[in-house]
């Protein structure tokens, strides 16, 4: 009896240091996971930027605030891409007169967040009309909060990226970007996507553009080659949120 019970011992302590084991090896895993992402380019944001551009920094977000705004813009950022990469198309919205609200998510991911947007039109009730919009993880995120409170928006921004969840009933304009060379969004689920969307959603895809150059973090893992500069991409892209928003 007592051999057997010892058994059982080294059983249940094989089993527990097993478990134990398993889950220190999955967390390492998230940490190293979470930990690595796509940092701005500080050095490429500020050659973009204007001379004295300014905006405010809050706990969670960043707001651009130009004088008489009347047009609001909340932004998700993508997967795995911290946030401050899309000051430089922040930047140049607010100069052609869009408040913009650049949103930071936990882990540098939209989907741990995606209620994000939340409180934020309370705190600018001068803006008349709101649009929110993302970047590949952070557009898909943005069109499934969306989804659930579009009669609070004018309108989706999607820039390399889709929505998997249907729009197509809703009276929301929706505007589409990506790059040609663009080789990280998955373009037989963009196509498979869109019947999610208003008929009349614009599409416009920028010759030369990539992925990655919708912010300004440098190359991005498998994405292809652009034949545009990231400051041509980010105009480009500028002009056509802008032209949405007529």
């Amino acid at each position: 009896m007592e051999i057997s019970a010892n058994k059982r011992k080294r059983k249940i302590f094989i089993i527990t240091t097993s478990v134990v084991l398993a889950l220190a090896v999955i967390i390492g895993a998230c940490a190293i996971y979470l930990g690595s992402y796509y940092r701005a380019d500080n050095e490429a944001i500020g050659a973009f930027l204007p001379q004295g551009a300014t905006w405010k920094e809050e706990s969670d977000m960043v707001v651009f605030e130009p004088e008489g705004a009347t047009k609001g813009f909340i932004f998700y950022p993508g997967g795995k891409v911290e946030y401050t990469s899309y000051v430089p198309l922040m930047q140049a919205c607010a100069e052609a007169g869009i408040l913009c609200v650049l949103v930071e998510m936990p882990f540098n991911l939209a989907v741990l967040d995606v209620n994000a947007a939340n409180g934020i039109q309370n705190e600018y009730p001068e803006i008349d009309e709101w649009y929110i919009g993302g970047h590949s993880l952070g557009g898909s995120m943005a069109a499934s909060y969306v989804a659930d409170n579009a009669e609070d928006y004018e309108g989706l921004i999607l820039l390399g990226s889709y929505s998997t969840a249907d729009l197509s009933d809703t009276d929301l304009a929706v505007l589409s970007v990506f790059g040609s060379e663009d080789k990280v969004m998955n373009r037989d689920k963009y196509n498979e996507n869109k019947s999610n969307l208003p008929n009349d959603f614009t599409e416009i895809i920028i010759d030369g553009g990539c992925h990655a150059y919708f912010g300004m973090y440098g190359a991005q893992d498998g994405d292809g080659i652009p034949t545009i500069t990231n400051e041509e991409q980010i105009r480009i892209t500028v002009e056509n949120i802008v032209a949405a928003m007529q």
